[in-house]
């Protein structure tokens, strides 16, 4: 095994891989998981970016072991609408990667910021690799703090260095 991280866009064949990341990385968080067995309808992922592009998977040695898909929010903006890494790879670099690939992508095309609203367990992620913390917004399970990271400052270049103990997500 090479633990060589390849980023590349999702494909349609990639939805089973993706919906198990997405249901197990949503259960491994101990403070949700009550909350996601009570309504597991939002244990579904559809994986509606996948076929418009939108989605980016990790793969280490061909598996899927992470994915983030992003939305347009406006012609400068973009909302990361999901991030996931399968638990068994989760604080190896992979969610820092997935980033750093979106930040590079945004900048490539014009996109000067991006957002996102995370929860209590990814606070300490999202601001290691350079967002900043601008308020909050109302969630199924409650309030929830939202992250902006410019891609065109410097910022973007703490995505390059080594993950530390915050890559939670």
């Amino acid at each position: 095994m090479s633990d060589e991280v390849v980023i590349r866009t999702a494909r349609p064949a990639d939805l089973p891989d993706l919906q198990r990341v997405y249901r197990e990385s949503s259960l491994s968080n101990v403070d949700d998981r009550e909350n996601l067995l009570t309504h597991p309808e939002y244990l579904i992922f559809a994986g509606s970016g996948i076929t418009s592009g939108r989605t980016t998977v990790a793969l280490v040695d061909g598996r899927v072991v992470g994915f983030a898909s992003v939305v347009e929010s406006d012609v400068k903006q973009l909302e990361l609408e999901d991030l996931f890494v399968d638990p068994g790879w989760q604080r190896r670099g992979i969610a820092r990667r997935l980033v750093a690939d979106l930040v590079q992508t945004a900048h490539r095309n014009g996109f000067r910021t991006i957002v996102v609203t995370g929860n209590a367990h990814a606070k300490a992620f999202y601001l290691a690799v350079g967002f900043v913390e601008f308020g909050e917004e109302a969630t199924q399970f409650g309030p929830a703090p939202r992250f902006r990271l410019d891609t065109t400052s410097s910022a973007a270049d703490l995505l390059t260095e080594p993950s530390g103990p915050a890559e939670a997500v």
